[in-house]
């Protein structure tokens, strides 16, 4: 038997003692003796006695810790090989003001806003797997046949609610919060886009092809067209907010 039932019980019974204990009290008014005065004390220091340990007993059960009981299973979708490399870092701090004013009835204005801070680390690098080049054995020249631009590898994003302002009738919903982190995580991306990172990437890859072909006694022949690939493809973020 629970907790639960336990409560329910007790609840009852003191329930049908009370019922009996005013019965029997107004049994008892009806005499006039010292005995019967006596009596009624007695049985009401009895009564709160008997309440005050009920109480007692009950808050004991229920004091108890929760059993909590958890599973997770994990699934792998889908593994594949990839040559990925990151050469630059940046970190963000994006003030997104949210605000929505709707009328309710048509006439009667009612507005919810929200300011946040968005907090992102952007890490941006190359996918060797869109390089082409062409390689001369006999003059130990490689050179770049198509070099693609820097792109957005990973994105670490944490939000911060401020000043969050709802009426009664015009609260923030699941979709609305999903929304607002959505549109503060673009914009921090466009950020990113406008910033410096794509020059440091660049920079950042043209040192390490240079290093590592001047190793196995190669040179590169067109370094520059790194330097001139400073541009982001689109980013077409893969993971999607949950709320």
């Amino acid at each position: 038997m629970n907790f639960k039932k336990y409560k329910i019980i007790l609840w009852s019974a003191g329930i049908l003692i009370l019922l009996f204990i005013g019965f029997f009290l107004y049994r008892m008014t009806q005499s006039e003796s010292i005995n019967s005065m006596m009596t009624i004390i007695m049985l009401l220091l009895g009564l709160v006695l008997g309440g005050l340990i009920a109480f007692l007993a009950s808050k004991k059960m229920t004091a108890e810790p929760p059993v909590v009981t958890e599973s997770s299973h994990t699934i792998a979708e889908s593994m594949r090989k990839v040559f990925k490399v990151v050469s630059a870092e940046g970190h963000f701090n994006e003030i997104y003001n949210y605000e929505e004013t709707t009328k309710l009835f048509n006439f009667i204005p009612s507005k919810k806003k929200a300011l946040v801070i968005v907090q992102a680390k952007i890490l941006v690098g190359y996918d060797f797997e869109k390089f082409q080049w062409e390689v001369d054995e006999q003059n130990r020249k490689v050179k770049l046949l198509n070099f693609p631009a820097p792109e957005i590898l990973s994105t670490e994003t944490d939000y911060k609610y401020y000043n969050i302002e709802e009426q009664f009738f015009n609260l923030f919903s699941k979709e609305d919060l999903a929304k607002i982190q959505q549109n503060g995580k673009r914009q921090v991306i466009e950020a990113a886009k406008k910033s410096h990172l794509p020059e440091v990437a660049a920079e950042q890859m043209r040192t390490l092809l240079t290093e590592l072909l001047a190793g196995k006694n190669f040179f590169l022949e067109n370094a520059g067209a790194i330097s001139e690939s400073k541009k982001f493809i689109d980013y077409q973020p893969s993971d999607k907010l949950i709320s």
